[in-house]
């Protein structure tokens, strides 16, 4: 069977780029080995998607090349993929910091896509795993179902993370098999693990922190877990963060730690450290910061200064992090300097196309992925569509 157009990957750019090729007039072709269309969308932001983000910008995202993101951004906003659910009435709320969830099921999301796919005459076939890809005048695919033929041919199968989903490095072979570089990729998003001397007292406490890794720094909150730390603090950090390297974590964000103690000091002298802290943090974290227990009375300024370093730049090593088994999103992927960034076409290969994670571009957390996923699909479709 002859298409203008197959995609592998019927995530939220796979099928994104599909409905909006499709508009323009080509016929489509979108495949996943998956049982089911979307189920990234379905799972993400508690079942509710976290849809996009009202702050996107190009210094939202990691790459090799800090500018590829900007041409698709520009021209598919997220002002552009708000105006498509109030279309289609979904009803949507922003939670923190821009981003915006959906008040129902993320399951409307990927209704729409599947749907607006169907209404403009493009096909989906899940559950057909790709056997092989070969360049022949175009493409010929041999799959599960059967062998397919295109003029061109879009890879839109993500990243590595989320195993469970079936997620693997297939979009990189391809993009290897046909000479494009891919930069190194790694677990992003993810939390951070501490070995056996993790934080197993403090498992299951929060608070607001300021988390800092490289020049990158990030405040929202902070999760103790019994085998390191977690939260959307230490999520944006972990991709910034390079194994061997140390991150910074202030539990007092805001505020002057010294001023703090010193005020205590001198209100209730007779009051233990560990009381002191306790005023302002968890009675759990300040008894771990502050094992040496006696009166804040005995402490000098500069005793107290050296304590409120620590809670305001508190240093620790990870030894690793949770993996692709739970990491939001891959960092790394298909070298942006292979591709064109207002066409997402390999430049060695025109009728080649990777669009969404599977490219060398990772959003923070908070919409931002699945912004570039609408984004990067979207510019493609309008290429494919001039064809």
């Amino acid at each position: 069977m002859q298409y203008d157009v197959i995609i592998i990957g019927a995530g939220a750019a796979g099928l994104f780029c599909g409905l909006n090729a499709a508009r323009l007039g080509k016929s489509v072709l979108v495949l996943d080995h998956a049982k089911a269309p979307g189920e990234k969308i379905r799972i993400s932001g508690g079942g509710r998607c976290n849809f996009t983000n009202l702050h996107t910008a190009p210094e939202n995202f990691l790459s090799g090349n800090k500018h590829f993101v900007k041409s698709a951004l520009r021209r598919y906003t997220q002002y552009d993929f708000i105006e498509m659910i109030d279309a289609h009435g979904i009803a949507w709320h922003e939670k923190t910091l821009g981003q915006l969830f959906c008040d129902g099921s993320a399951k409307q999301i990927v209704a729409i896509l599947v749907n607006e796919l169907a209404k403009a005459g493009g096909e989906l076939r899940t559950g057909c795993g790709i056997r092989t890809v070969e360049r022949t005048d175009g493409f010929t695919l041999t799959t599960e179902q059967g062998t397919f033929r295109s003029a061109a041919l879009v890879i839109a199968t993500g990243g590595k993370s989320i195993p469970k989903m079936g997620a693997t490095g297939f979009g990189y072979d391809i993009a290897r098999q046909f000479g494009l570089p891919v930069t190194d990729v790694r677990p992003a998003l993810v939390p951070l693990t501490f070995g056996e001397s993790g934080f197993g007292a403090l498992a299951g406490l929060s608070l607001d922190a300021s988390v800092a890794a490289g020049a990158a720094r990030f405040r929202e909150g902070l999760l103790f877990t019994h085998r390191g730390l977690s939260g959307p603090s230490i999520l944006q950090a972990s991709s910034y963060w390079r194994e061997g390297d140390g991150i910074r974590v202030d539990v007092l964000p805001g505020d002057d730690a010294f001023e703090v103690l010193r005020n205590a000091r001198h209100s209730a002298g007779r009051q233990t450290v560990r009381t002191a802290l306790s005023a302002v943090l968890p009675k759990r974290l300040a008894a771990y910061l502050a094992p040496e227990d006696g009166n804040i009375a005995d402490l000098n300024d500069a005793a107290l200064r050296a304590l409120a370093d620590r809670l305001h730049n508190w240093q620790l090593i990870p030894s690793g992090s949770e993996g692709y088994r739970t990491a939001e999103v891959t960092l790394g992927g298909v070298d942006t300097e292979a591709l064109d960034s207002r066409t997402m076409a390999a430049k060695s290969m025109p009728d080649l196309y990777f669009i969404g994670e599977v490219v060398d571009v990772t959003g923070w957390l908070g919409g931002y992925n699945f912004q570039w996923a609408w984004s990067s699909g979207w510019a493609a479709a309008q290429a494919l569509g001039g064809r």
